[in-house]
């Protein structure tokens, strides 16, 4: 019996030998993965297309893959990074212009191609929700100079949502980039002339005054090659000593006129406030603040640490950064990579949840006059009307109100069996929890972007101030909120494997933000778990401020939290020490011990609950079994219920004159 086709399959390899064609080479790599859309290292990744292949699903599948062959095809990234701008905004346009030339040339020799790389567009732009953008303040000028380059090289008109953000800035671009515009599509095929041509654009657009530096770097490696030239000459008679100078020099002029502007514009300002920085930093060590009846946050915690701005800062839910239709599928590929791990993890959590039962016993008071009735007893009332004791009441627990934040390090080093296991054991734990009443939030925490967002770009058009701070953009992420029931949010946690959103992580401010939203619920109890694998880390932060103003927050926050506040805090480090911050810390070197961990961590702060509970009580202090159960407290209860029913016993006797 022959084994039926599967569509799916024909797609993929049809997709791969397309992909193959257009890129020009007929040995290329091609991969399919769920966060696939990458082209590196000879191989080009695509998106793993869905089962129920739709013609628009397939379109966009088949435009990812044409946008990658024709970058692989048609870019030279060495001649790119030459004549990339050394300014943030100039890069991004510079970027987005590139973008442009290399899908109109496909769109242009190709209809279908074109087509496809429309329904990408279409996508890209709902996702972005640039359909119901009519302020040019939210329509980004990056994208905007794509989409009218697009149009003005390809002759096509723009999806609808790409239209109506190329309508807000087109007369401008217009207006001032008349003829770099207008001389596009004559240099569209030329990488190095296109260049350019653009960097023209740029300087018409206010944004060239970092072309200067690429001339003089060019200028002086071309003196150094000439140098080079002339001793190669002169060294007929010194042959050996000529040419280890000249290469020496090649070396060293290949280092400066390659180098990255990034990095140039990095050292630079580090060096410039160096002198500032040392002058003041100051030993601003103060003695713990005590802990008051009116505690408030504001008042308790003081630090010098700051942010260039706070204009750029996010605090975002899943849905909101990824439409559910992929929530679903990457969800999906979560569940599928981690079967094995699951029972593993279900097993600890049921052992959690057996422990927070059995503190959560209630107990009944019976023979009362008033209550609810005791229907075991309904034989009184047939033999005695007048006897009153046929009622019982639930005795109230002692379990006080608890909610749980799990805190997860959403950055780039996560990436991969981390981030998968995090994502797993913080689904299965809330689930535990909320069976057992405790509920449960859990939040992300990551940066908008890599070396520097617009926070970045704000500094360097104010002149580059010495001891700027923080210099990213924060992206806080709402996975689930405490009062979201488990069920309603479960996709929410696939958005953690989407590619691309885990980036630096700035730990100090996250932990604030998770303790000021713990503060601001009600119930008695409030316990966070951080769960990270290393130090804060902010590449364009640290490279222009003296010290590690990001570390000495984050220590300051730890300080504040665990000497003053009534948050509990837990810290939980893969493959990296984080005692050395955290008080109450346990680290971990691989990452499938997390959910043994996590379980583990959050019994024994339950256990330690009912051992200060039992201990303010009267009656002896409770002994523990081995599986560490509150056998002092389950006897206790006991006691009370035989006291109880004694005296109603004697209540009774007396009545009945016994």
């Amino acid at each position: 019996m022959s084994r039926p086709i599967d569509r799916s399959d024909v797609f993929k390899s049809a997709l791969s030998a397309a992909t193959r064609a257009i890129a020009g080479q007929d040995e290329l790599a091609v991969d399919f993965s769920v966060d696939g859309g990458r082209a590196q290292d000879g191989q080009i990744t695509l998106t793993t297309p869905p089962k129920d292949l739709t013609p628009m699903a397939a379109a966009r599948a088949r435009g990812q893959a044409d946008a990658l062959a024709l970058r692989v095809a048609h870019h030279n990234p060495k001649s790119h990074a030459k004549a990339m701008p050394q300014r943030e905004d100039a890069r991004r346009l510079f970027e987005a212009a590139e973008r442009a030339r290399i899908e109109a040339i496909g769109s242009v020799a190709m209809d279908g191609v074109a087509e496809n790389l429309d329904a990408v567009l279409q996508q890209r732009c709902e996702r972005a929700g640039y359909a119901r953008v009519t302020d040019k303040a939210r329509a980004p000028m990056d994208d905007a100079l794509e989409f009218v380059l697009r149009e003005v090289l390809t002759g096509r008109k723009l999806p609808p949502a790409a239209e109506s953000v190329a309508e807000l800035w087109r007369s401008e671009l217009s207006e001032k980039a008349a003829g770099p515009l207008a001389n596009a599509r004559a240099r569209m095929n030329d990488q190095k002339a296109f260049s350019a041509l653009m960097r023209d654009l740029l300087r018409d657009l206010g944004l060239g005054d970092e072309t200067s530096s690429n001339k003089e770097s060019e200028d002086e490696k071309g003196e150094e090659e000439e140098e080079g030239e002339a001793k190669t000459e002169a060294s007929d008679d010194s042959e050996g000593d000529g040419e280890g100078e000249g290469e020496a020099q090649e070396q060293d002029s290949s280092d400066a006129g390659e180098g990255e502007p990034g990095d140039q514009i990095e050292a630079s300002a580090a060096e410039d406030a160096d002198a500032d920085m040392e002058a003041s930093e100051t030993d601003d060590e103060e003695p713990a603040t005590p802990l008051r009846p009116n505690w408030r946050d504001s008042d308790a915690f003081k630090s010098e640490y700051k942010a260039f701005t706070t204009a750029h800062d996010e605090v975002r839910t899943a849905d909101e950064l990824c439409d559910p239709e992929e929530l679903t599928r990457l969800r999906a590929y979560l569940d599928a990579q981690l079967q094995g791990l699951q029972g593993a993890v279900s097993r600890l959590a049921n052992r959690l949840q057996r422990r927070l039962m059995a503190q959560q016993n209630r107990s009944w008071m019976f023979d009362l006059e008033e209550g609810v009735l005791d229907t075991a007893r309904l034989t009184r009332v047939i033999v005695d009307p007048t006897a009153p004791l046929s009622f019982k009441m639930e005795d109230e627990s002692k379990f006080r109100d608890t909610v749980v934040t799990l805190l997860l390090d959403n950055s780039g080093s996560m990436r991969g069996r981390p981030i998968m296991v995090a994502a797993l054991c913080a689904d299965i734990l809330a689930r535990t929890l909320e069976r057992c009443g405790v509920k449960v939030e859990i939040l992300g925490f990551t940066t908008q972007a890599w070396k520097g967002g617009l926070s970045r770009e704000d500094w360097i058009r104010e002149g580059k101030p010495a001891s700027p701070g923080r210099l990213n953009d924060l992206r806080h992420i709402i996975y689930k909120s405490a009062d979201a029931p488990w069920r309603r949010v479960r996709r929410n946690l696939g958005l953690m494997m989407r590619e691309g959103l885990l980036k630096e992580n700035i730990d100090g401010e996250a932990l604030l933000w998770a303790h000021d939203r713990l503060m601001a619920r009600t119930e008695q109890r409030k316990i966070l778990m951080v769960i990270s694998d290393g130090a804060p880390v902010d590449d364009s932060t640290l490279s222009v401020n003296v010290g590690n103003p990001l570390e000495k927050h984050l220590r300051e926050v730890i300080a504040h939290i665990e000497g003053v506040s009534p948050v509990e805090l837990i810290a939980v480090g893969i493959g990296h020490d984080v005692t050395r911050w955290y008080r109450r810390a346990v680290t971990i070197v691989e990452a499938e011990q997390l959910g043994g961990v996590m379980t583990d961590k959050l019994a024994e702060l339950f256990s330690e609950e009912d051992t200060r509970t039992a201990k303010s009580s009267k009656g002896p202090p409770p002994t523990r079994d081995a599986r560490g159960g509150a056998v002092g407290a389950a006897a206790a209860a006991a006691s009370r219920a035989v006291k109880r029913t004694t005296f109603g016993e004697v209540a009774k006797g007396r009545r009945t004159g016994a």
